[in-house]
């Protein structure tokens, strides 16, 4: 799995590309919202576009980030969710705890007052 974080205005995007699994993975992306965090980023939006799997240690992981995030006084929004995990999030009864976009502009500008909703 892979993980590469870009800005756009004050939103940090982390792309992330490859399984979200048990071991490393979810490790990696844990690592890095962490690491975001202690840098002081509170907008961030993670890219799943190029997720083809998760399980329920990658859930774990985008769940155990959001509440950081949310504790930290910062927003956390997923990006391009495949069907897959669209209805994997669905299964868990998480969709409506996250806010996700289908695509980059309206993850962006949903950070600004009056932004975008969530679709």
């Amino acid at each position: 799995m892979y993980v590469v974080e870009r800005y756009v205005d004050s939103v940090t995007i982390v792309d992330v590309s490859g399984r979200l699994a048990l071991g490393e993975a979810a490790d990696v992306l844990h690592d890095k919202i962490r690491s975001l965090r202690q840098q002081g980023h509170r907008q961030i939006v993670i890219n799943l576009g190029k997720v083809p799997y998760m399980d329920s240690s990658g859930l774990g992981a985008l769940v155990s980030c959001h509440a950081a995030m949310s504790r930290d006084g910062g927003r956390l929004k997923l990006l391009c969710l495949t069907e897959r995990l669209e209805n994997l999030l669905m299964v868990s009864r998480l969709l409506n705890v996250f806010e996700c976009f289908d695509d980059e502009a309206s993850a962006v500008a949903s950070f600004k007052p009056g932004g975008a909703t969530a679709g």
